[in-house]
């Protein structure tokens, strides 16, 4: 959403943080709550400072530092944790083990990642505000009941995004007054499955009130964006009831008695969206050009896929406006800080990409790293999607080919890795990051303009980040529908995400190949760290070493040499996640300022 002057500088505490949780009365001093609660334009105001605040929209991470209004750090997190990439720019396998695990903080020297407590919480509290006032305010009834499940949507978001980190927490509907009762400023956590419920009532309560597009009002929610967090969050509730454990008297954990009722409402919610028409899968450039028509899914604003996005636009260079630094960080080099190629995929996670045919795309790793090869004999064939998700060696940016070798086979077989040979360099632009034994050959080009100058210091990206789309409603039909036993179902889905995608339909469908689909389908998207935690399969999936790529050229024949990388997440021991991370830590700061909040197990 296009960011408005601010004319509520709001100041929120997280209600289990300090009992003063009321709202900061400085800028009344401007704008009477009379005024704010009289006038259309202030209320609406009032709202956008929620969008703004929610960074967890962009991404699922919060985030702690803006330049500018530029989303900082924090936007690649998500993705750097989950087992598709390893962080480009962390080259100390101490450091990267380091950062690869430690979710929590409780490293020395490591900040916690993926926190969400007292951000959302201050957003709960006004948006609980917010729904309290506007009901008695002398604006348009039509107006007020949109604005109203409008807030409504984004406190279930907000809900739904912290019971995936911590389980249960508080559930809290009112605006607290520091003359509030104890048990009401310091509330107990409430059972996972009871804020699961909450999440899809408050849905179930605003679909018919939100509208059914989003006409001038591109960013809003409408009916379906609802129903596509219906169809996300009871799919995450019954996969945690089918394989997780009820602990804490269900704090954490949902009874496995519950899976296929919400595997149900999942299914329901995905079919209604299907069923309504209102989007499809983006085929602008299908079958044309189907790697085109895939990366363009991700640029093109407001296309027949996007249901619901985070807004950015680059007003004088995101210094007024609401970009983000996806493309400064993860463009490759050259850009302002000669680095770039933040998010560097494992060659684990190229192989996820089937060839065109339906083949398995595991490569023979000890063949590949015989004799010479050009990048189109190793690639040929490949998922298109592959070719628009990643860039490797060869891959076309800006009018040139992008050149990961790092070290020159010279005419007599010895090879260098500093200076050139007969003007031709031993490393490549991107060896800053390809590494002799650490990199992994591999960035992410999903979501990446070409069109952007990347060479500005903190260059913004006015790229949307979209939040639910129609290809993650098929997966999650396809999904819910295999565990509810409706494999035809299923299969249909799967086909239609494969049809577009450019590669050769199934002809059975089951749990792994729905899963292997949402991990190519959905790559880099910040879903797959979420999706193994739901499935409980993270302590194998994230808990081991993965590999790169490193492409030596041969000055003769101008080919390539390859060796796999081994180990690149540590080279003592593969990162390991634990059982007990599939919550986070409730933490001994919050715990020590409520005493009615009960720690999570393990911690």
């Amino acid at each position: 959403m296009r960011k408005i002057a601010c004319l509520l500088l709001i100041s929120l505490i997280a209600v289990t943080s300090c009992r003063k949780d009321v709202l900061d009365k400085k800028p009344l001093e401007i704008i009477s709550e009379n005024d704010l609660w009289n006038d259309p334009s202030l209320i609406d105001a009032y709202l956008t400072s929620a969008y703004s605040g929610m960074s967890i929209l962009t991404n699922e991470v919060p985030d702690n530092s803006f330049y500018g209004g530029v989303m900082w750090f924090n936007i690649n997190m998500v993705t750097e944790v989950s087992d598709e990439v390893m962080g480009n720019w962390i080259k100390n396998s101490s450091y990267a083990y380091k950062f690869k695990l430690d979710i929590t903080g409780s490293l020395p020297g490591m900040a916690p990642l993926l926190p969400w407590w007292e951000e959302s919480y201050k957003i709960i509290r006004s948006l609980n505000e917010f729904i309290e006032r506007v009901p008695t305010s002398p604006v348009e009834e039509s107006f007020k009941k949109q604005r109203i499940a409008e807030a409504r949507f984004l406190r279930a978001y907000n809900y739904f995004s912290m019971v995936k980190r911590y389980g249960g927490v508080p559930l809290i509907t009112v605006a607290q007054k520091a003359e509030d009762p104890q048990d009401v400023l310091f509330p107990k956590r409430a059972k996972e499955q009871e804020i699961y419920d909450f999440v899809l009532s408050e849905i179930d309560a605003i679909t018919g009130v939100l509208p059914e597009t989003q006409g001038t009002e591109y960013g809003r929610p409408t009916k379906y964006a609802a129903l596509a967090l219906k169809s996300r969050a009871a799919l995450y509730a019954g996969s945690i009831a089918q394989f997780g454990t009820v602990q804490l008297n269900g704090v954490t954990g949902i009874p496995g008695s519950q899976a296929n009722a919400y595997y149900q409402k999942s299914y329901d919610a995905s079919q209604a969206i299907i069923n309504g028409g209102k989007y499809a899968l983006f085929k602008k450039y299908f079958p044309g050009d189907k790697v085109k028509n895939f990366r363009q899914l991700f640029l093109e604003k407001n296309n027949s896929e996007v249901i619901f996005a985070r807004i950015h636009d680059d007003i004088d260079g995101g210094k007024n406006g609401q970009g983000w630094g996806y493309d400064f960080f993860n463009t490759p080099v050259p850009n302002a800080w000669g680095a770039g190629s933040q998010l560097a995929p494992y060659l684990e996670m190229a192989e996820e990409f089937e060839y065109v045919d339906g083949k398995p795309g595991k490569l023979d790793r000890s063949a590949i790293q015989q004799g010479l090869w050009t990048p189109e004999e190793l690639w040929r064939n490949k998922d298109p999607r592959f070719f628009a998700s990643i860039f490797t060696y060869n891959t076309p940016w800006k009018g040139t080919l992008i050149d990961f070798h790092n070290g020159l086979i010279k005419p007599d077989g010895t090879i260098i890795t500093t200076g050139s040979y007969n003007n031709v360099p031993a490393n490549g632009t991107q060896s800053a990051n390809a590494g002799l034994d650490f990199g992994t050959g591999f960035g992410v080009l999903k979501y990446l303009n070409e069109a952007k100058d990347n060479m500005g210091e903190r260059a913004t990206s006015n790229t949307d980040w979209i939040v639910f789309r129609y290809g993650e409603i098929l997966l999650n039909y396809a999904e819910a529908a295999n565990e509810l036993g409706k494999t035809g179902d299923a299969l249909t889905a799967i086909n239609q995400v494969r049809e577009r995608g450019g590669i050769a339909p199934l002809a059975s469908v089951d749990r792994d190949k729905i899963r292997h689909e949402r991990k190519v389908e959905l790559a880099f998207e910040g879903q797959r760290y979420w999706d193994v935690r739901r499935w409980r399969t993270a302590v194998v999936d994230l808990s081991k070493n993965n590999s790169g790529l490193r492409y030596i050229l041969d000055f003769t024949t101008r080919k390539l040499k390859l060796k796999v990388n081994e180990n690149i997440d540590g080279t003592v021991a593969p990162p390991i996640f634990l059982p007990k991370n599939y919550y986070l830590p409730i933490t001994l700061s919050r715990t020590a300022q409520n005493s009615n909040l009960a720690e999570n197990p393990g911690y």
